[in-house]
């Protein structure tokens, strides 16, 4: 068996999501997974795209920094990892240049959209002042995450919260589906084709779970932030990881989506605080073998 089972054929990237960051003064964004990706053999790069802008925007300039990795490592492909609008994001690269990526894998991906931003966009009506006091606090919190950024040199990046928030609604999902459609399920809550147009398609997400008094997850502030906003949740209200559902996450070969990880444990950002038995950065891991194993 080769030292290095995680040496995949083609970098690793990382694609962050909705008010994503490489690291914030020394809190990653991946925390722990990077390190252990490298360790396992696999080359990986995170990245970074506009924080808060649509699907779409974020697409663009993730295409452009394909084409940097590609010069600078020489490879052919990349296989894309994204987490929460990050799938959207890679979803939309594999789609306009599928020769440049080997394979695709959406983590708590909203593939349907979310009930929250659903909840959100009926709750603040377009126009109103509810909304704009939110796209005001989104552009701070963008604002704020630029200052704090110290694992991205480059340009500032655009923020739209708006666009933002249309792209992840059920009906501004469905729109980028009928653009986009590689990889996603034909039945609600089913697999999607695993290889379209050479890529392959993959992923997983989770499901909240009770509090317990056992494990650290109880010291996990993001927990409770997920609890509060799966409140809002009509169609997947017991499936859920607090702002992605279930059925709503899955593409292509679809590895499991119920995970006992809360949207922010399962990149691993409570820094271990999961629950008992939970390993979110084995799941990379685990993936990277995969990959490999395709060949890829």
């Amino acid at each position: 068996m080769s030292e290095q089972p995680g040496r995949t054929r083609y970098p690793l990237v990382l694609v962050p999501g909705l008010l994503g960051f490489i690291s914030l003064i020394g809190f990653h964004y991946w925390f722990g997974i990077v390190a252990a990706l490298r360790r396992s053999g696999a080359r990986v790069i995170p990245v970074l795209v506009s924080p808060i802008h649509s699907t779409e925007v974020r697409g663009e300039q993730l295409l452009r920094r394909i084409e940097q990795i590609l010069r600078e490592t020489g490879a052919d492909k990349v296989n894309l990892i994204g987490h929460s609008q990050g799938a959207l994001t890679a979803r939309y690269a594999a789609s306009l240049r599928p020769d440049q990526i080997a394979s695709v894998t959406s983590v708590a991906g909203p593939n349907q959209g979310s009930e929250l931003a659903d909840h959100l966009q009926q709750s603040m009506p377009r126009g109103g002042w509810r909304e704009g006091l939110l796209n005001l606090f989104m552009r701070w919190l963008g604002l704020l995450w630029s200052w704090l950024e110290v694992g991205y040199r480059g340009p500032r990046l655009p923020i739209d919260p708006r666009a933002a928030q249309d792209s992840l609604t059920s009906e501004g999902v469905a729109a980028f589906n009928r653009r986009h459609p590689q990889g996603l399920p034909e039945q609600w809550g089913g697999e999607g084709a695993e290889e379209v147009n050479g890529v392959r398609y993959y992923s997983w997400s989770g499901t909240l779970q009770p509090v317990t008094g056992r494990g650290r997850n109880r010291f996990d502030l993001t927990f409770y932030s997920c609890r509060f906003y799966a409140r809002r949740f009509v169609r997947e209200r017991e499936h859920n990881d607090g702002l992605v559902g279930r059925f709503s996450s899955h593409l292509g070969k679809v590895i499991r989506s119920d995970y006992p990880l809360d949207h922010f444990d399962i990149v691993n950002q409570s820094r271990g605080n999961v629950p008992p038995g939970s390993d979110p950065v084995a799941l990379f891991v685990e993936h990277a073998r995969r990959l490999a194993a395709a060949g890829l």
